[in-house]
């Protein structure tokens, strides 16, 4: 307590998992008039003693303020991972502001942020949810850095428990964000995505690895190293491009090497280097053998940027291994023993063991980099059928693999959308695959009945966990009309429009704005694509050709547009093939 500046001062231990033991939260409280301290556990000394004898979750104290002056009691709260010292000086810097200061200051930031993507509608619970979901796209990852006295940013390194200079980042689970998150960033916000970029590589300084799932800090969690998709993204849109030779080098170490600790790295990397996939008896073999197949393509494309043709070619091909765990006979990703024996008894419906978060049906197309090589795989006409059964099969789940139901497995029933568990991140792409083979029809009825019947602005406006802005993300590219499927080829996939008028402010002051006709519940497929009046037959758009601005012009229809579709005019995959 500091009772002639009116402060209280104290520090908060309550995380889950950290390196360091000891993190604190610091805390402190500054009140406009005295505090009551007549029911605080008794302060010793200006400190308030806690009660050894009763867990400490169990203890808190209560402050009261004394006098009827000030009517309004206004409080200013400041807090530091850094230190008690620090926390003083965060304070400080914002104790001339008072509340309606401080709330002006983040309408006016937060309204900077919103005003980047501006919609209308004759529908307005429509535009209602597009904000609901937009907000969220920017509340992670979460900034762990502060500045010390000289405005220069520093953070508190965890592992060697110690202040260190520059930013670092928290509270983001790559596996989620890749997909929609950082792929938005980089329309509207590159500049702090690149901040972001020099955090990430000071997380990999400090452990050795680049971050996988940040909270506070490494925790480990889900397959694969997919901050690889968020390196690779960035290269190939020129973001941090300086940064991209040292990004390069933590990526390869990554897929060269396995840690000793479980939290970092690729789990069970030696042996998906030797066989070409990830043997069975690791937990979730099959999505981590995809997800590091997709990783060496996006080294391969960090590694283009750069001029390194033969470390491209090398990773290009290491990124075809999922072929490796494909079962033809099937139809399905499976796991494999590291004799090459697929496991058996085999379950298309079982959750779990083998595959995270989903079962055979939603993790087998996980294959991002190359849906034309798994076309080729299938055969033509046998992924597409795979594709539409997929989408007819009833969301039907065996809990065998986790022994139990998880709302995962009852979100995917409730919203009943085939085995489409759109539900969860998965399968955030699957709707998309049709274009890959050449039912765009089949694209758009799909995402036009998600976007309508999944979300909206209330308590239940998500078909399941929102999960660091990706489903807010899913959304706000669904129905601007294009997806990023694959993060690290530059390109977005078509989808279907949902706004009348949609104006995007750019960086360079560029707009781009886009309009669709014929925007009517009935009109469910996409008549006409237009850009600046000239006729667009790809089934993609390139991220450069966003970023000039202009004017995108969508006429729907009340039935599909049947036409022949060209090798050209399918959207990027690492194979070709008709």
């Amino acid at each position: 307590m500091d009772e002639q500046k009116n402060r209280v001062l104290g520090y908060v231990q309550n995380f889950a998992g950290c390196a360091d033991k000891e993190f604190k939260m610091h805390f402190i409280l500054e009140a406009n008039c005295p505090f009551d301290l007549a029911n605080t556990g008794h302060p010793k000394d200006g400190a308030f003693i806690l009660n050894p004898n009763q867990p400490i979750e169990n203890q808190f104290f209560q402050i009261g303020f004394l006098g009827t002056t000030p009517k309004t009691v206004e409080i200013s709260l400041a807090t530091s991972f850094i230190s008690p010292e620090q926390a003083k000086l965060n304070l400080e810097r914002q104790a001339h502001m008072d509340f309606s200061a401080t709330k002006k200051k983040a309408f006016e930031k937060w309204n900077a942020y919103l005003n980047k993507i501006q919609v209308s509608d004759s529908d307005a619970s429509k535009v209602a949810t597009f904000y609901h979901c937009f907000y969220r796209t920017a509340l992670f990852p979460q900034r762990f850095y502060e500045y010390d006295e000289n405005q220069n940013p520093i953070h508190y390194n965890t592992t060697a428990r110690q202040v260190a200079p520059g930013r670092l980042y928290t509270n983001n689970g790559f596996w989620d964000t890749y997909k929609t998150v950082f792929p938005l960033y980089s329309l509207l916000i590159p500049e702090e995505y690149e901040k972001m970029l020099t955090g990430f590589l000071n997380s990999y300084r400090e452990t050795g690895y680049l971050p996988k799932w940040l909270s506070p800090d490494e925790r480990g969690l889900m397959p694969g190293t997919l901050i690889d998709a968020v390196v690779a993204d960035a290269a190939v849109k020129g973001i941090g491009t300086n940064l991209m030779t040292e990004f390069q080098e933590a990526m390869l170490k990554a897929a060269t090497t396995q840690s000793d600790k479980e939290n970092y790295g690729r789990r069970g990397a030696l042996d998906y280097n030797k066989l070409g996939y990830v043997p069975a008896s690791y937990h979730e073999s099959v999505n981590h053998t995809l997800d590091y197949a997709y990783s060496d393509f996006c080294i391969s494309a960090v590694a283009k940027t750069l001029g390194n043709k033969t470390l491209q070619k090398e990773y290009e091909e290491r990124s075809k291994n999922y072929l490796h765990i494909f079962d033809k006979e099937t139809g399905f990703m499976r796991a494999k023993d590291k004799e090459g024996n697929f496991r058996t008894p085999f379950n298309p419906f079982s959750w779990g063991k083998d595959y995270a978060e989903g079962s055979a049906w939603q993790s087998s197309f996980a294959v991002f980099h190359d849906f034309l090589g798994l076309k080729e795989a299938y055969g033509s006409d046998l992924f597409l059928a795979k594709l539409t059964e997929l989408a007819n099969t009833p969301p039907k789940f065996d809990v065998s693999g986790y022994g139990y139901e998880i709302h995962e497995m009852s979100e995917m029933a409730m919203i009943d959308f085939g085995q489409i568990a759109l539900s969860n991140q998965p399968s955030f792409h699957l709707p998309y695959l049709f274009q890959y083979a050449k039912r765009p029809a089949y694209t758009e009825v799909l995402i036009k009945q998600a976007v309508n019947q999944f979300f909206n602005a209330g308590f239940d406006g998500y078909p399941g966990d929102e999960d660091n802005g990706s489903m807010s993300g899913w959304y706000i590219f669904s129905t601007l009309g294009f997806y990023p499927v694959t993060p690290g080829s530059g390109e977005y996939v078509f989808g279907i429009p949902a706004f009348e008028n949609v104006r995007i402010e750019l960086p360079n002051d560029k707009v781009l704005t886009l309009e669709t006709a014929n925007n009517t519940p009935a009109h469910q497929f996409v008549k006409a694509r237009f850009r600046d009046k000239e006729p667009i037959k790809s089934l993609f758009i390139t991220h450069s050709d966003l970023i000039r601005g202009g004017h995108l012009k969508t006429t729907l229809g009340l039935v599909p547009e049947e036409r022949e579709i060209t090798q050209a005019e399918l959207p990027f995959s690492l194979s070709e093939y008709e």
